[in-house]
């Protein structure tokens, strides 16, 4: 028996028993994972700068790091998202619809969890928690399967996570991190049918279509984010400026962080050396149209078909000035992974047909994309954002880590 599989099947022997978990004990479970958190902080962060300090040996960008780092702030968030969950209603159980027929069946349809989940991320250890939550709280056993890059600090948090369940009366295997940071590790967790009943990959586009090309487990995609704003010719060039810049440089290693910038042609020569001017502040690295590097000089790179393709997840952006704003949702069509979308602009009617016409899982008007969150959103913590079509769409907070089932109650009618 493999690893993998020996992990399969004690998370199906703890599949029962959290499926079956009161609400008073789930919440019990997060209490003491949260306390935890905070109580062995020191901890946590001395594992952490192990990986933080094999990532300097390694190169990797400032940006990545950042999405790696924990320190005693970021473990207080984590630890308060774990606390949110408890304040949230548990889904399990909840009544989705119910009706009676014509023959006297009373048939109800009730959310249930969906059973045992993996899931396989890169970079950012707070994943192995919130991931471990939600799962935990919306009743489903789950396997964290991280990156070898955090290896590390997921192991620590997976410890901690696990002994505060155990306190709760509930099966420490509710929760497994994947300790080996093998490829073959990975390649037969996607392919662990008859244990998984659904696999989410979190992370970089490669990273989500080689589990999507892959897995003969039924996967939810999530994540890859090439994010755009959409800079209208009625734009308020002023809060053009803020949304963009925010959407760039609060934190540019994040999916919901945009990677390319579309300007309309009335607006460009005003607002392009403007937003230049800010994107200075972050040593943002502009790669532009021909338009572009008229307007803001030779010193702005050449973009091509690759950049206005590529998720750089970092501070850089590709700029395009577009003719109209249906150059601009052609554009998005083109490049954009279904993620978030946002339009500048003080036209009721340019709002409503990008909103409507814009394929993607959470389109904005006058907003930051970073605001693309399950916390953000009032979910709790969050698994991923979805940005395909069936199932969950968008940030998926405890519902969409849910499934339904019918129950049917009848007096002994048969069918003829």
């Amino acid at each position: 028996m493999s690893y993998v599989e020996e992990l399969g099947i004690r998370a199906k022997k703890a599949e029962r028993a959290i499926a079956g978990a009161s609400t008073l004990q789930k919440d019990t479970a997060l209490k003491a994972i949260a306390d935890a958190l905070i109580a062995r902080k020191d901890e946590i962060i001395a594992e952490n700068l192990v990986d933080l300090k094999r990532a300097d040996e390694n190169n990797m960008s400032q940006a990545m790091r950042d999405r790696l780092k924990l320190d005693e702030k970021r473990i207080a968030g984590i630890a308060d998202g774990v606390r949110q969950l408890v304040s949230l209603k548990d889904p399990i159980g909840q009544v989705v619809d119910g009706f009676t027929r014509p023959n006297g069946l009373k048939i109800t349809k009730v959310r249930v969890p969906i059973g045992v989940i993996g899931i396989i991320f890169e970079s950012r250890p707070n994943v192995t928690v919130d991931a471990g939550a939600l799962c935990l709280k919306a009743g489903n056993a789950v396997i964290l399967k991280g990156g070898k890059e955090a290896i590390n600090s997921n192991i620590c948090l997976g410890k901690i996570m696990r002994e505060a369940i155990e306190t709760a009366g509930l099966p420490s295997d509710v929760i497994q991190v994947v300790e080996s940071t093998s490829r073959d590790t990975t390649n037969e967790l996607m392919k662990l049918t008859g244990y998984l009943d659904v696999l989410i990959p979190r992370g970089s586009a490669g990273l989500i279509k080689a589990v999507v090309n892959n897995a003969t487990v039924p996967v939810i995609e999530t994540g890859a984010g090439n994010c755009h704003v959409y800079v209208d010719e009625s734009a308020d060039l002023n809060m053009a400026v803020e949304i963009t810049d925010n959407a760039k440089t609060q934190r540019p290693s994040v999916c919901n962080a945009i990677e390319s910038l579309l300007v309309h042609q009335s607006v460009a020569e005003t607002f392009l050396p403007m937003i230049a001017e800010r994107f200075r502040e972050h040593d943002v690295v502009i790669y532009g149209c021909p338009e572009t590097v008229r307007i803001l000089g030779n010193n702005i790179k050449s973009a091509t078909e690759k950049e206005y393709a590529t998720e750089f997840n970092d501070y850089i952006i590709a700029v395009k000035v577009v003719r109209n704003i249906d150059e601009a949702i052609e554009h998005i069509s083109k490049y954009g992974t279904r993620h978030s979308e946002c339009i500048v602009t003080k036209s009721y009617d340019s709002a409503r047909k990008f909103q409507n016409e814009v394929d993607a899982a959470a389109v904005y008007v006058n907003a930051s994309t970073r605001f693309t969150d399950g916390e953000v959103f009032g979910f709790g913590a969050e698994i991923g954002i979805s940005t395909q079509k069936l199932h969950a769409r968008g940030p998926m907070g405890l519902s969409e880590l849910t499934s339904t089932k019918y129950l049917i109650d009848g007096d002994g009618q048969i069918r003829g």
